[in-house]
């Protein structure tokens, strides 16, 4: 029987999904706000103040834990750095398909960020895709087609800016993941933030403008929806593994949705909603396939050796 001082680790694991589904909420509000407010302002211009709220606030975090320059001594800093570039990268061009791609849509479009994370990591990490895991690959792919179909989401400049940004965060995860098992988390946290402070600073101070009260106001939003959302995942995952709160960040298609028709008033169509149906239902499918090759292989790592 467990303590009051420990709880059930199924009462963890229930508090860690709880908090990402609370954290999707945040992050939705996050980019619903910003929208609005990219309807006047550059979004480089609000990408660069937002980044500077997740950089102050990630480098204090690891500031708690140990001197900022002992995070920064690294064994891959090649790698960390094009980690952190493509970070920046996908937070830019998912900040421009905001502007001009309706919020349902835009979150139909990305989620096939984990399908492409299977692709990578073939190349990057050496990992061994089977047939089944590739099928539901295609699968995925197909679902992102039926939603870019001839009187679909129109094939805008936003859609690629979409596209390109769930593909360079693909990216970002398996270089972590690959980062992941030499360097440690306060050193991939402050080489995010600070190669994002500067490219983020290095470019968006170009588009600066003016902004009045009322847009500081809501741009002020973004910017503590963005650390709030953060802190609430870390959270989560020391209460649950990755891989059981993963399959939950699906959560953000119909939260988005529901957003998207209350704040701007702009609704999925059917087809495009099968579409991103597909699309969960094959990184449901590609999930469950890596958790099961993972238990699989800490099953046999575990058995002892026959003499």
């Amino acid at each position: 029987m467990s303590s009051p001082l420990q709880p059930d680790r199924a009462d963890q694991v229930g508090r860690g999904i709880v908090l990402t589904l609370i954290t999707i909420g945040v992050f939705g509000i996050q980019d619903a706000v910003a929208k609005l407010v990219m309807q006047d302002y550059s979004p480089f211009q609000i990408t660069m103040m937002r980044y500077w709220a997740f950089a102050a606030f990630a480098l204090f975090l690891v500031a708690r834990q140990a001197p900022l320059r002992q995070a920064l001594r690294s064994r891959a800093p090649k790698w960390q750095i094009l980690r952190g570039v493509l970070l920046m990268a996908d937070i830019w061009f998912f900040a421009l398909a905001l502007q001009s791609v309706p919020l349902g849509e835009l979150q139909a479009i990305v989620i096939v960020y984990p399908l492409l994370v299977t692709v990578f990591a073939i190349p990057i990490l050496g990992e061994k895709v089977g047939l089944f895991r590739f099928a539901a690959v295609g699968a995925g792919f197909v679902g992102a087609l039926i939603i870019m179909r001839p009187g679909g989401v129109p094939i805008t400049w936003g859609v690629g800016f979409a596209l390109a940004s769930a593909t360079l965060y693909a990216l970002y995860i398996v270089i972590t993941r690959k980062v992941g098992a030499i360097d440690s988390p306060a050193t991939s946290m402050t080489y995010a933030a600070l190669v994002g402070l500067v490219l983020s600073g290095g470019v968006g101070i170009f588009f600066w403008q003016p902004m009045s009260w009322p847009d500081f106001a809501l741009t002020a939003v973004v910017m503590v929806t963005t650390c709030a959302g953060h802190g609430l995942m870390t959270v989560a995952l020391t209460k649950a593994p990755a891989s059981v709160l993963q399959p939950f960040n699906y959560f953000s298609l119909p939260w988005a949705i529901v957003l998207s028709i209350v704040v701007f008033g702009q609704w999925i169509d059917p087809i495009s909603l099968l579409g991103a149906a597909v699309i969960v239902a094959a990184g449901l499918v590609v999930m469950a396939r890596e958790r099961a090759r993972h238990v699989t292989k800490v099953a046999d790592e575990a058995r002892p050796a026959v003499e």
